[in-house]
């Protein structure tokens, strides 16, 4: 195998990726940034909306107001002390993007413009507050363009297409990663001092979603089954608008800037189950209430969507009925949502100027992922214990700051906030860390993985199996959850798990390009990732956030403020039991200085 050895190893080259290696480079360590796809082609550039800061340029705001709706957002499952260094770390860190040339829309008087969004208020929820700040609707791929740019002035080196399947590790201690060149078919080992995962969530495991295909959660099962626990995977988002059928988002700017939901009848349906912020109420909030109005029999034509209306007769009319005094019209939702006009058109044969968007829930982001404390450094247990030299950040890591339900444009925030603090984490830490040596047998197990699947002759088409897995995961653990559909899903999923190590095939087995085999490896960290989270999310016996059962339907603060780890016993995954500790309790810090925090009901 071929061995690259370089003190950072940077895995993903997203918006927290690129922070991550930028950071570390700035602070002296030779840094390695290894992604399986180009780095501009990363997920972080389909977020379009926004990324939130108390700026304060059009509304007064304060960090202390974000943080509280953060808190309150994910439904007080949010780590408070987290959610307060996220929120006071955003204005630095929204100006140094301005500074590094990031192009956001302006005011006249030529600061950077901000929108409302769903879940932001002013002054502890009294009233909405534009926080969002934004470069049209296409805010992620301009953070990955800049940050992009940044990484090569900063001499970063960067292996594009070069896929991590494995963390080396020599007893305890972390050694580096070993990925595959998808052009070769070739095993390369990056030996490193330290290793920071960055790759994203897996909305994949899903039949309709917002998420790439690239999304199939390889950082956060490589690191499961390396022996380390994953935190609160129960709680995966349903995006309330999504394309119908397709899942391609429609950013929540389109309700910032005065879309309305509208239900078969004619009706403004959220003035119903969110009176006073309606339609920017939390995504959880929203996307069940697209459900229950489907359920109704007020989906549109009777079938299991509703419309998104931006037209500009009807915004201004519901503007009137609100009190506002702004008005739109067809130039300006050109001018602010481009992208999503483009994707309307060229998909559906819809002009959202002239027509409304046919809308539905569509999974969306991962709020668990791989435990770490604010500095991104991964931890293992309730009392946060740190593995040295092992760091995540982005949607792959959990710090909680989303708790239950990611507050909308925090996603963006999370990447530059905490693969900032974790790029300058290692660079500190990179003269403390010493070089392990790679075990004699590093990446013979990976590679053993990957001459089973070419080699394999069994039946089942992979294609077919991840069709089954999304199917039963959209149905039995999607926005709505019972014991009944979650244990039926584990025990699918199970038979899954033993078909996809006993009998599936591919077509490809050369080695060049080979995205069959990449596929058929990417599909078991998606089952992987399936059972765990069911797994975690039957043993929650609550509602929270966008994990709602309906036989446990409220809210349980007295046995449910604590965070879940699920760890795998077993190396064999024919027969991988796992356990759960749920003695990691929630941050509550900041309700210890202020009562606002203390977690109550949700009103909107």
């Amino acid at each position: 195998m071929h061995i690259h050895k370089h003190e950072a190893i940077i895995v993903g080259a997203g918006g927290a990726g690129l922070m991550a290696a930028l950071y570390a480079s700035k602070g002296g360590a030779d840094v390695a940034c290894v992604s399986k796809l180009y780095p501009t082609r990363s997920h972080t550039g389909a977020a379009q909306g926004g990324i939130s800061a108390a700026l304060g340029n059009l509304d007064d705001d304060k960090p202390i107001y974000h943080a509280y709706d953060t808190v309150k957002g994910g439904d007080y499952l949010t780590d408070q002390h987290a959610a307060m260094v996220l929120a006071e770390n955003a204005i630095d860190a929204v100006i140094e993007l301005e500074h590094m040339g990031l192009p956001f829309d302006r005011t006249p008087e030529g600061k950077i413009s901000q929108r409302r969004f769903g879940g932001h208020t002013a002054n502890f929820g009294e009233a909405l507050v534009r926080r969002a700040c934004h470069a049209a609707d296409r805010t992620g791929h301009m953070i990955l363009q800049t940050l992009y740019q940044q990484c090569i002035k900063q001499n970063v080196n960067f292996f594009d297409e070069f896929q991590v399947v494995d963390l080396i590790k020599n007893g305890d201690r972390i050694a580096g990663v070993v990925a595959i060149e998808i052009g070769t078919g070739e095993f390369h080992i990056f030996h490193g001092k330290a290793v920071l995962f960055a790759t994203g969530g897996w909305g994949r495991a899903w039949s309709v979603t917002s998420n790439a295909h690239s999304l199939t959660g390889d950082g956060a099962a490589v690191v499961l089954r390396r022996g380390y626990p994953l935190q609160d995977l129960e709680f995966y988002q349903f995006h309330p608008t999504g394309i119908y059928k397709m899942g391609i988002l429609i950013t929540e700017g389109v309700r910032g800037e005065g879309g309305v939901l509208i239900n078969s009848k004619g009706e403004r349906f959220m003035e119903t189950y969110a009176p006073s912020v309606k339609d920017l109420a939390s995504r959880d909030v929203v996307s069940r209430a697209i459900y229950d109005e489907v359920e109704k029999g007020n989906g549109i034509g009777g079938k299991n969507y509703v419309h998104l209306d931006i037209r500009p007769e009807t915004v201004n009319k519901y503007f009137e009925l609100d009190g506002r005094t702004e008005r739109i019209d067809g130039s300006y939702v050109e001018k602010k949502l481009p992208d999503i006009l483009d994707f309307c058109r060229t998909y559906l044969g819809v002009d959202p100027v002239k027509e409304p968007m046919p809308v539905q829930p569509t999974a969306h982001y991962a709020m668990g992922g791989i435990p770490t404390n604010v500095d991104a450094e991964v931890t293992y247990d309730e009392n946060n214990t740190v593995i040295p030299g092992l760091y995540a950040a982005g949607e792959t890591a959990c710090v909680s700051i989303h708790g239950a339900n990611r507050l909308g444009t925090n996603a963006l925030l999370d990447l530059v906030v905490f693969g900032r603090r974790g790029g300058i984490k290692i660079a500190e830490d990179i003269n403390n860390l010493d070089w392990i040596d790679l075990p004699e047998d590093a990446g013979k197990e990976v590679a053993a993985e990957f001459s089973r699947i070419r080699d394999s002759k069994g039946k089942t088409k992979v294609h077919d199996l991840r069709s089954q897995m999304q199917d039963l995961m959209m149905r039995k653990v999607g926005v709505y959850r019972t014991e009944e559909t979650m244990s039926e899903a584990i025990d699918e999923l199970k038979e899954l798990q033993r078909l996809y190590h006993t009998d599936i095939k591919i077509d490809d087995t050369g080695k060049l390009f080979n995205t069959d085999l990449m596929e058929a490896w990417e599909l078991g960290c998606l089952l992987d990732l399936a059972e765990t989270t069911a797994i975690s999310a039957l043993n929650r016996n609550e509602s929270r956030g966008a994990h709602s059962r309906d036989d446990y339907k409220d809210r349980d603060d007295d046995n449910w403020l604590v965070h879940t780890l699920i760890c795998a016993n077993s190396d064999d995954p024919l027969n991988r039991n796992y356990s759960i500790n749920t003695n990691k309790k929630v941050d509550l810090s900041l309700m210890e200085q202020d009562v606002k925090f203390t977690p109550k009901p949700r009103v909107y």
